[in-house]
Formats: C-alpha cells, sequence, structure tokens
C-alpha cells in the first residue's frame, strides 16, 4: 500500500504581514502533481489544515479546491484537526464527505474514528485521532486521573483497542519528546505538551503534524512529521521541504521515500555590509529579488532608509536587523530558556526574583490551581 502522508498547511496564514495564499495555492498545485504521478492508495493529513480556528474565505476557498481535486482523483483522503484548526468546524459535512471518500476526523468524545483502507494483503486500520488536551479526555473519562497530554494520549490509545496482529496507522497531531522544534511553532512553558515516543510502539506507522521540520523519530523509521509544505520561519531558512511518500507491505514494513518541494519564493537569510548587499555581482542572476528575505546588515553605522533602499533590490523583505559592536554590547548576555521547568517553577523563580522571598503556601496554591486550569496539565 502507498499512502501521502502531508500536514501543516496552514491554510491563510500571513508572515510578518505577507500573505502567504499565492505560495500555498503554488505548493498545493505541486502537490497534486506528485499525487497524480504517484498515484498513492490514500492521503493522510495530520492536522493544521487552516492557520486560524476561523480561517478567511479565500483560505476556506483553497481547501475546498484542493479537496475537490483530491476527490476527482477517486482517493481516500484521512484528515484530522491540529491546534490551530478548530475540531468543531472542521468536520463539518463530515458524514456527507465520507461518501466521497474524504474522512475528516469529529470532535473527540472519547471515541477516535478508524478508517479501514485495503490492498492485496487484506486491512490497514487507519485511526485519525486529533489534537487533544488533557480536559478533553478528562470530559470522556471523569473517573480517570488525567494530569498531562501524556496521561491524555495514553488513554485514547488504550481506548482504540488496537489488534496488534493487524496492520495500524495513527493519524494524530501532538509534539513528541526528542523531535526538533522550529520558531513557527507554538510553544508551551516546561514543554508540557510533550508526549512519550513509547506510546506509539504498537502501530506500523504514525503519521504525525504539529511540527514543521521533516523528521524521523526513534530508530524503527515509523514514526514521522512529514512537516508543513512551506517554509513558515527564518529558523527553517537552511532546510528542505518534501512530500513523504510511505510503502507498506503485507507484514507492516514500511518504506519513506521523499519527493522534493520547490516554493514559489524561497526563504533566505543574507548578511553583509550595505554595500555588499547591493553590489549587483551579489544579488544580479538569482532569485533573491522575489525570495522572502531576512537581511542583517553588519555597518557600524546605521544606514540612512535602508529598509526602503533595500526593497528596491529585494521586493519581499520580511525582517531587517543589525548585527555589529553596537548592537552586541546593547544585547547583553540573555539568559537560557529552560524549558525543562515546569510552569510552577518557574512562576516561583519570577516571583523571588521580583519579591525577594518565597511564595506563601496560599499564595502557590492560588497559582498552581490557575496553572492547571490555563494549561489543563499538572502544574
Amino acid at each position: 500500500m502507498k499512502l501521502i502522508h502531508l500536514s501543516d498547511l496552514h491554510l491563510g496564514k500571513r508572515l510578518n504581514e505577507y500573505s502567504l495564499l499565492e505560495d500555498q495555492k503554488y505548493i498545493l498545485r505541486q502537490i497534486l502533481s506528485i499525487i497524480r504521478e504517484e498515484q498513492p492508495d490514500g492521503i493522510l493529513i495530520s492536522g493544521d489544515i487552516y492557520d486560524k480556528p476561523v480561517p478567511s474565505g479565500e483560505a476556506v476557498h483553497l481547501l475546498d479546491n484542493f479537496l475537490s481535486a483530491l476527490h476527482g482523483l477517486d482517493l481516500p483522503v484521512l484528515i484530522i484537526s491540529g491546534n490551530h484548526d478548530s475540531s468543531d468546524r472542521l468536520p463539518f459535512a463530515g458524514r456527507i464527505l465520507k461518501d466521497s471518500k474524504i474522512h475528516i476526523s469529529p470532535v473527540y468524545r472519547g471515541e477516535t474514528t478508524c478508517v479501514d483502507l485495503s490492498d492485496e494483503y487484506g486491512p490497514v486500520h487507519c485511526y485519525l485521532l486529533p489534537f487533544i488536551k488533557p480536559v478533553h479526555v478528562r470530559a470522556a473519562h471523569p473517573e480517570l486521573e488525567i494530569a498531562s497530554y501524556n496521561d491524555a494520549v495514553r488513554i485514547a490509545i488504550e481506548d482504540m483497542h488496537i489488534d496488534p496482529s493487524q496492520r495500524n496507522i495513527l493519524v494524530t497531531h501532538q509534539f513528541v519528546s526528542g523531535a526538533q522544534r522550529s520558531d513557527s511553532e507554538e510553544l508551551t512553558v516546561g514543554g508540557t505538551d510533550q508526549v512519550d515516543l513509547s506510546l506509539m510502539a504498537d502501530f506500523h506507522y504514525v503519521a504525525l503534524g504539529h511540527l514543521h521540520r521533516p523528521q524521523t523519530l526513534g530508530d524503527s523509521g515509523r514514526v514521522r512529521y512529514c512537516g508543513s509544505p512551506l517554509k513558515y520561519s527564518f529558523s527553517e531558512a537552511a532546510g528542505d521541504k518534501s512530500v513523504t511518500i510511505v510503502t507498506m507491505d503485507g507484514s507492516g514494513n514500511v518504506e519513506i521515500t521523499l519527493r522534493p518541494l520547490h516554493p514559489l519564493r524561497e526563504m533566505r537569510e543574507l548578511r553583509g555590509t550595505y554595500d555588499e548587499l547591493t553590489a549587483r555581482s551579489f544579488y544580479d542572476g538569482t532569485t533573491y529579488r522575489e525570495d522572502y528575505v531576512h537581511l542583517t546588515l553588519t555597518d557600524e553605522e546605521d544606514v540612512p532608509d535602508a529598509l526602503g533602499r533595500l526593497r528596491s533590490i529585494y521586493h519581499n523583505i520580511m525582517k531587517l536587523d543589525y548585527d555589529n559592536l553596537r548592537t552586541r554590547s546593547a544585547g547583553g548576555d540573555l539568559p537560557d530558556i529552560q524549558e525543562a521547568l515546569s510552569p510552577m517553577d518557574l512562576f516561583s523563580q519570577f516571583y523571588e526574583a521580583q519579591n525577594n522571598s518565597e511564595m506563601s503556601e496560599e499564595q502557590s496554591a492560588i497559582v498552581k490551581d490557575l496553572i492547571g486550569e490555563i494549561w489543563e496539565v499538572e502544574p
């Protein structure tokens, strides 16, 4: 069985006030061409279809066109909601769409939708688990102690009652411990959203969404973030984007191949003096003029109207800054972000730094209750 794994389309996204709709239309057309060439048995889309819970009309129209094209290819399409999607709005008309082979996971209420695909070896059970928080699973299991994201995902998987003798796929949208983040993803204080890789041991393939950097986790090669089809931060500028193609044999062994994606506009980070960056020999004959660029000027003195003058050459400047003796000395020594600390530990340190004393037991209890309510985890 051949499947194509996509995720994190973020349709309707704006980056540094630039609309990326044109770039997204371009890359979706490219993805459709790859799908036509590969002729897969199904498409897995692992969440963050939209960039906002209430997407723009243009973003909805773009998804409508994409799904209509996939429907025209007569392929099963399996979609889950991510943390950027509205789990209530995305599955609108889902019961009707499944008759057209488009399966969208409903709101999680204690059960996970399973869609069965089949090939010459028999069925492949695909479990569609949308982005969930502890509060979602607690609502379905008020009798259980669910204090973390890890607890929530563990219980949701236990409720699937997987038959390990069958071929099983999990499509989900979570942050698995050990994965590499990018700047374009939402961060949680203290890494409270992390789940253990070991929870996914019984699946033959895990189609992950949420992180934008393509990566495979663990030694088995069966747990993978396919990454976003476009670069959504300059932390991804040096990487490449691709479409993940998963081929599964009758025993559930998988082989992963990649088809490269080529964006309408690249994201580039360029640095140098004003004279170096404006020298025709540097930019002439390149695509820099239309790419999305982060320019770093190394001149010791500010260049008057640098942004306006540089924009006559680099038409899509998203970020401009200086790196010189003055900016480095002004920046000072910044403390390292301590992601390993819990929200309670971080707040306690902040309180002590501000007040020169520790919180009282009453204050600690109030903060603990607030953190549990806001992050829906054990502080």
